[in-house]
């Protein structure tokens, strides 16, 4: 490690690129059709470079990441604030969609509050992180100043720390957020130069002209911000959101740990594109989990995919965050490895393999 460095640009794991070849070789000699199990057979393969010869999904985590964003007073969202901490009192009293599937898929679950306007205050099963109430307006100056950045990088990495310490074997990271498509829509457009006419989407359900509202708010906010949108940290900074700052601290600290993360919805990719845009090799522990129905998630997508080498897992027209998808590609990771390391070799079974040169 090289001391001198800021803790978010120190070196990442290593992927285990003998273990790679090894589950490659593994997966042409199984009893099957070579490529018959598609994008099971990717990525258990991609599995064994970040857990070796044997990976197994034993011990998953989910982390969801809570905030306020002060650009939800341009009116870019459908609900109000106030929801941000009502979720965050649901996700303590187990009733939100993604307390529900940590649940069902046997998998820790750690809610980290980094402030809202809502304070629930202290809650069961609940990180309080506090940083302020909100972000700034982000049309009208920076979101947030140094200091939160960081406050809020280092809760990413904490969580990530609690759950190595619990054994965490794969983690699924979503956000809760009132406004923060929007952020992550000028993340999104700051980072790949594209229209906010491009990404906008309807978020919580805005109608046509509530999306060309919100487009306009990120086109001004863009320009506001142009002299500082070169550096990848400064583009967290001026237009992101505690909670996208924690996803994306924690993005780099599982790099950093060797522990492999699920990118759910639009939100935690604009977060992972900003973690590959501060820590590239960081990517290389990413697994995108599936494709939001909100319209500009598939131009990220196809950018981490890019970065990554991994296209999302899953398809289900889904939109609500709270890493629900994430989530859902947990049993679909596990049992690519089970998969992987169960089957019969065609030796084992006395199965006649295909001919091959």
């Amino acid at each position: 490690m090289n001391e001198t460095l800021p803790w978010h640009q120190q070196a990442t794991r290593k992927i285990d690129r003998a273990a790679v070849a090894r589950a490659e070789e593994r997966q042409r000699m199984l009893t099957k059709p070579p490529g018959s199990l598609g994008a099971l057979e990717r990525l258990a393969v991609r599995a064994c470079g970040w857990m070796g010869d044997a990976p197994a999904v034993n011990r998953p985590a989910v982390a969801v990441f809570a905030a306020d964003h002060g650009i939800a007073a341009e009116g870019v969202s459908a609900f109000p604030q106030a929801v941000t901490g009502e979720m965050v009192r649901n996700f303590s009293a187990g009733g939100a969609a993604i307390s529900v599937l940590a649940g069902s898929v046997g998998a820790m679950l750690e809610v980290v509050h980094l402030g809202t306007v809502n304070d629930p205050g202290p809650l069961p099963g609940v990180v309080r992180a506090h940083i302020a109430p909100e972000t700034a307006n982000f049309l009208r100056g920076p979101a947030m100043t140094g200091d939160q950045l960081e406050q809020a990088l280092a809760a990413g990495r904490m969580t990530v720390e609690r759950f190595v310490g619990r054994g965490a074997d794969i983690l699924a990271c979503g956000e809760m957020g009132i406004g923060n498509t929007t952020s992550s829509t000028a993340l999104a457009c700051a980072y790949l130069g594209l229209s906010p006419r491009d990404v906008a989407g309807p978020g919580t359900g805005l109608d046509a002209a509530g999306v060309e509202a919100k487009a306009q708010v990120v086109a001004g906010a863009l320009e506001f911000h142009r002299e500082g949108l070169a550096d990848p940290m400064s583009v967290l900074r001026r237009v992101g959101g505690f909670e996208i700052a924690a996803l994306t601290g924690a993005f780099i600290a599982a790099a950093q740990s060797g522990l492999p993360v699920l990118v759910d919805g639009f939100i935690a990719s604009a977060a992972a594109l900003a973690a590959v845009r501060i820590r590239p090799s960081s990517g290389e522990w990413m697994q995108l989990s599936h494709l939001s129905a909100e319209p500009g998630h598939a131009l990220l997508q196809a950018a981490l995919a890019r970065e990554t080498g991994s296209p999302p897992l899953l398809d289900l027209g889904m939109r609500l965050g709270e890493g629900s998808g994430a989530a859902l590609a947990i049993p679909l990771v596990r049992l690519a490895l089970d998969l992987h390391r169960e089957m019969a070799t065609f030796a084992e079974a006395g199965v006649s393999g295909a001919d091959r040169p």
